[in-house]
């Protein structure tokens, strides 16, 4: 087999098995918006697999240039997905599809303009810079918020995103920055392609099992235990420790606390600790788990008449918040009102 015949096998089975992805997602997520942004990604990747030419300088054809300008976009798309899969409170807004739009728009009328005037390597570099970019705050967002996260199978992706994306996605685009111009190289291709399926099976693979609803499904409220799967006796006495914890010493006040704070004081290690609050109580973050009992204490504040002079700025720092816009945020996300309109409610109903 010649490496063009392989390169061209590679090429074909990765994008085969995107499509089964995307396929399965649609089945069975299709209805979520997190699942509608993996089948972007998914259809995404495949456009760059058909598209991608290590080394090439000719200006692409028409026909390409669409799949071209998909491809280059898919890295907005991968951007948005790691936020929606390692953050619950994230939400799409019409900025993101601006944002996505502006990078199609870019690579299209780069390839329709630059390329055909000569300046394909230019082409070639600005795309790549681009998905650099993105890349990097991808890999920002994954890691940032991997010290909260309390969902072990969601734990291990962020691994594999933080591998994945610097083996394939840092390197694929640095090699074609440095080769552009240079000419078409073969077996440069293949290799790019049999990486490019490694990660695309390791995928699959992975969301075979952990499970791509268990990932991608939005936190739901924490449900009381029931009796007849009520946790191990040990659980349970730390379950209650931890609950001590955080009533008698309000731990969820000091500043910067850490699931590791916690873990120490209850001596256990961290990992048992987010299998408890995860398994247990059902919380997804730990920062989640924290505010619940933030919001609680303001809550009480906040209906108190004795304290109906206390700015709410008062009672959210006291509580734990370090300003006032994560404060309305949280507060509204859980109670429906903003701190204002639920202590006027409070007030007036005493």
């Amino acid at each position: 087999m010649t490496l063009e015949s392989l390169d061209l096998a590679l090429r074909a089975a990765a994008i085969a098995l995107l499509a089964v992805l995307a396929v399965a997602l649609g089945r069975d997520l299709g209805r979520q918006w997190r699942g509608r942004l993996a089948i972007a990604l998914a259809l995404g990747s495949a456009a760059h697999a058909a598209t991608f030419d290590i080394g090439g300088a000719a200006a692409p054809s028409l026909a390409s240039v669409p799949l071209i300008a998909l491809a280059t976009a898919d890295i907005v798309v991968l951007w948005l997905f790691c936020r929606a899969l390692f953050d619950d409170g994230f939400a799409l807004r019409w900025l993101h599809g601006l944002i996505w739009l502006a990078v199609f728009g870019f690579s299209l009328l780069s390839c329709l303009v630059l390329g055909p005037a000569g300046h394909a390597r230019l082409v070639i570099v600005a795309n790549n810079v681009l998905a650099l970019g993105f890349l990097g705050l991808t890999l920002a967002q994954t890691i940032r918020s991997w010290a909260a996260d309390l969902v072990e199978g969601r734990r291990r992706i962020r691994a594999f995103v933080v591998i994945a994306a610097m083996a394939y996605g840092g390197v694929n685009a640095l090699l074609q920055i440095a080769s552009a111009g240079s000419g078409p190289s073969e077996l440069a291709n293949v290799i790019n392609a049999a990486m490019f399926l490694g990660v695309v099976g390791a995928v699959a693979l992975m969301l075979l099992k952990v499970g791509a609803g268990d990932v991608l499904a939005p936190e739901a409220p924490p449900a009381a235990v029931p009796e007849e799967v009520a946790p191990k006796a040990a659980d349970r006495r730390l379950v209650d420790a931890l609950m001590r914890l955080m009533a008698d010493e309000r731990i969820y006040r000091q500043e910067n606390v850490t699931i590791g704070v916690l873990a120490t004081k209850l001596s256990i290690p961290e990992y048992r600790l987010r299998r408890l609050i995860n398994g247990e109580l059902g919380y997804r973050n730990f920062n989640t788990f924290l505010n619940a009992h933030r919001i609680e204490e303001a809550k009480a504040a906040l209906a108190d008449p004795a304290q109906a002079e206390v700015p709410v700025i008062t009672i959210a720092m006291d509580a734990g918040f370090q300003s006032l816009g994560p404060f309305n945020r949280a507060f509204k996300a859980v109670t429906g009102v903003t701190p204002t309109e639920y202590r006027r409610m409070r007030l007036s109903a005493a």
